[in-house]
């Protein structure tokens, strides 16, 4: 083999390897970012179906409550109880069904020829027993629970999210479920995207290496015996062509990864905000999905203001902007917005500057305990009172809830992770953290001593005196259910 000739296979063979075994690499990672993707988005969409679900029934427990509590039993009253259900549809294939707890259906407003009859033995086409599985996740207390069933407006087996709870008064089984058939649609688009994504990425590749090893063939020819100095350069350019050309592969794939998932999000905000604006116009035909549209909205906000403080590692933008007494009553405004807890901030004595840490800690701990009550305490009001006193900034949640064990909740190593981060957190800065329940209520209060002086900074370096570093989510599920 001639020189030139060795000289060509030694460049091109290096290159083809590097390019082929990039072309592996990107196709495995794009590949299992792709299934990654897929099942965020499956877990997201399901999870704000079961809680539009959840929303809905217990629209009905409310819808049928006053009669279920009359302490009356009788046919007629029953009766009411159905007419009132079957009345409370949300679209062609959103309604509410009934069966006793031995399987019996008891309404089905979109397949009244079920009525009466004993399905406790009917199994979908995968062989499971659907209205058992229905019946025990009613029985525990309520639950979600994917089975297939046969969709109203079009008469074809699709698959199905059910919620259901027990109404054991009357030895009831209350359910309204919501059909998956969309959502699958929408992952199959996600897969067909993602697969285009990945060819059109291959192909790049492709190029790009047909392109390198075309110019390496050339140059190869061009050299002789002669140029074996010239030859070297050549081949040292070669190299970091391909390093940088590794480099450039892999930097444009992140781009298109991430504004691939940005845009996904800001789609799926559309599309929901599509869909509230769509029911607003038309009441009669949802108005309940609203609020919880609206309540998923808010909660797709805060996945984007999370997604924020991980992405770049800022501070709270809410204590920033407005200090912490603002940034506590935005916080309580935005808990009111999506439920009908009551909450009132206050602030007594002269404010006075804190440090990043010390409002950080006051906020956070502001937000678990808003949080908590939101969800275990049953509460229907609290109070958030911020004072500062000569000796101490504190910070004082009450609500008038059911309350819990503060004991158990201590000792339980399972149980009470935020609350035990929140304490940490205040006995890191030199702060007292305490903790009262009982049948009356929960009160929470936090005191830090005053922050030491800052040293004096420019103009240019001013910055709000409550600002905070951004510090990671403490647990929101401390508080016991009742």
């Amino acid at each position: 083999m001639k020189l030139r000739q060795k000289i060509l296979l030694l460049a091109v063979a290096p290159l083809a390897v590097a390019m082929f075994g990039i072309a592996l690499a990107v196709r495995y990672q794009a590949t299992a970012l792709a299934r990654h993707e897929r099942a965020l988005v499956e877990a997201a969409y399901l999870q704000s179906k079961e809680m539009e679900l959840r929303h809905y029934v217990e629209l009905a427990q409310s819808t049928i409550a006053p009669m279920v509590r009359s302490g009356r039993n009788d046919v007629a009253t029953r009766q009411a109880a159905m007419e009132a259900l079957a009345r409370l549809d949300y679209g062609p294939d959103g309604y509410f069904f009934l069966y006793d707890l031995q399987g019996r259906n008891l309404m089905h407003p979109r397949q009244p020829e079920l009525v009466g009859q004993d399905l406790w033995l009917m199994r979908d086409p995968q062989g499971a027993l659907t209205i058992q599985q229905l019946i025990a996740a009613a029985k525990a207390g309520g639950g979600s629970v994917r089975y297939q069933w046969r969709k109203p407006s079009s008469q074809q087996l699709a698959p199905k999210l059910g919620y259901v709870v027990a109404v054991p008064e009357w030895g009831w089984m209350l359910g309204t479920g919501i059909y998956l058939d969309d959502v699958e649609q929408t992952l199959r688009q996600l897969d067909a995207r993602a697969e285009t994504d990945i060819r059109e990425t291959m192909a790049w590749i492709g190029v790009i290496a047909g392109i390198s090893i075309l110019l390496v063939a050339a140059s190869g020819l061009a050299l002789n015996v002669s140029e074996h100095r010239e030859a070297d350069a050549k081949l040292r350019q070669l190299a970091q062509r391909v390093v940088q050309s590794q480099e450039e592969e892999r930097a444009r794939l992140s781009r298109e990864l991430h504004d691939g998932i940005s845009q996904l999000l800001v789609s799926v905000k559309l599309v929901l905000e599509a869909a509230t604006n769509r029911i607003r116009l038309a009441p009669t035909e949802g108005a309940s999905v609203a609020p919880v549209l609206g309540m998923a909205l808010a909660r797709l906000d805060s996945v984007f203001n999370e997604v924020r403080r991980v992405a770049r590692n800022l501070r709270p933008a809410l204590l920033d902007d407005l200090g912490l007494f603002a940034a506590l009553q935005h916080l309580a405004r935005e808990m009111q917005a999506g439920s009908s807890l009551g909450v009132k901030v206050t602030q007594t004595g002269q404010p006075r500057e804190l440090s990043d840490d010390q409002a950080t800690a006051l906020f956070r701990i502001a937000q678990e305990a808003l949080t908590n009550v939101e969800r275990h305490a049953h509460a229907s009001r609290v109070d958030v009172a911020l004072e500062f006193a000569e000796t101490a900034t504190r910070l004082t949640v009450r609500d008038n809830g059911t309350g819990f064990d503060v004991a158990r909740m201590q000792v339980d190593p399972r149980r009470g992770i935020g609350l035990r981060n929140l304490r940490e957190r205040m006995a890191a800065l030199g702060g007292q953290f305490d903790i009262v329940s009982g049948p009356g209520g929960t009160q929470i209060v936090a005191a830090l001593p005053p922050a030491p002086p800052k040293p004096p900074t420019s103009p240019a370096d001013d910055r709000s005196p409550t600002a905070a570093h951004t510090a990671a989510p403490t647990s929101t599920s401390d508080f016991p259910q009742s």
